[in-house]
């Protein structure tokens, strides 16, 4: 019996309303031209994102006024809700299970907070049983997909034959500041959407995609390169180093390190599943991991589609390389705040 955990389905979903980048770029300008002398330079960021559209739990009207903790929580608890009872029954329904048939539920999220956690909100509304395990998860942000995917198959490793259903769903709109007249607030506006997956595991049974093996890196004194601020207002981006510069540098040894401790070799790798942070972002990994340009097409085509959605944005390129047909091993791969890189070996049998 193969005691890993087998990907049993995968899910997205995203909010309803839809920004076009012209859109999002005319409404920053109409607020922070006047009050920010460096918008105009800036205002190149969103042209070389790469993003054509994202999408947002609000329509557009609602990011124009300023908001506080108490409206920006209200609108979180909704939409994040919302989101996740939509992704979760997608996910159930393509593994031919019920809400009941849940053991376990891992929910990732970084970009709100609510006690009770989500799962627990949406409980009732889903039909989880009343002894189902809840394993909510804070602060991992953009490494929360791939942290979230080793989370989940260790937990359905660890109970062979339980359904483990993981939630990744980020509202990264909601942090939109209009006071903070900063570089990284610009690049925040030019990246950031909305968006959800979720994918059920179980181990013990047969499955085409497996997770052979895990990792991460956490690298010291990095605290500041990406994260949030905590004031009264709400959630302050933090980009104080320039990621795709460190991407560059530290990302392929890093990858090495944690490939040698699978006892795999990047020659063993025929698929990299990537993040995508956003184009510049996208070309630092393909020279970190000694791609000829242009190989992360998945991930150039989710971040045209839905921009920067934190946790769940990798989960959206796995989805599109399991539609056009997995190899025998690939490897997702994720960047956030520690600074950590998290990696996920799985492993398909055609």
């Amino acid at each position: 019996m193969n005691h890993t955990a087998a990907l049993v389905s995968l899910a997205t979903s995203i909010p309803p309303y839809q920004f076009h980048q012209k859109q999002i770029l005319q409404a920053a300008h109409d607020l922070l031209a006047d009050r920010y002398p460096q918008f105009e330079t800036l205002s190149s960021l969103f042209a070389n994102t790469g993003i054509r559209h994202r999408y947002g739990v609000k329509p557009i009207e609602w990011y124009l006024e300023r908001r506080g903790w108490p409206e920006r929580t209200q609108a979180f608890l909704e939409g994040a809700e919302s989101l996740f009872v939509d992704v979760a029954r997608k996910a159930i329904a393509r593994a031919d299970l019920s809400a009941g048939d849940i053991d376990t539920v891992v929910t990732v999220c970084s970009t709100g907070i609510a006690t009770p956690t989500l799962e627990a909100r949406v409980a009732g509304k889903l039909g989880l049983r009343s002894d189902v395990s809840r394993v909510p998860v804070f602060g991992l942000g953009c490494a929360g997909g791939v942290s979230g995917l080793s989370i989940a198959s260790r937990l359905a490793q660890a109970r062979p034959g339980t359904n483990v259903l993981l939630v990744a769903l980020e509202l990264c709109t909601l942090a939109v500041r209009h006071d903070e007249l900063t570089k990284a607030n610009i690049v925040a506006a030019s990246l950031f959407g909305d968006g959800a997956a979720a994918i059920i595991l179980r181990a013990g049974d047969g499955g085409a995609t497996r997770i052979e093996a895990t990792g991460e890196k956490l690298w010291p004194d990095t605290l500041d390169i990406m994260g949030w601020s905590v004031d009264p207002e709400g959630f302050g981006v933090i980009f104080q180093r320039t990621i795709p510069d460190f991407v560059a540098e530290h990302f392929g040894p890093a990858v090495i390190e944690m490939l040698s401790r699978m006892k795999l070799s990047a020659g063993d790798i025929d698929r990299f599943i990537c993040h995508p942070g956003g184009t510049k972002v996208i070309a630092a990994l393909e020279r970190a991991l000694s791609l000829d340009q242009g190989t992360l097409d998945h991930e150039r085509e989710v971040i045209a589609d839905y921009g920067n959605m934190s946790a769940p944005t990798v989960l959206f390129v796995l989805e599109r390389a399991i539609v056009r047909g997995l190899p025998a091993r690939s490897l997702l791969t994720a960047l956030g705040p520690g600074f950590t890189a998290s990696c996920v070996a799985l492993r398909h049998a055609a």
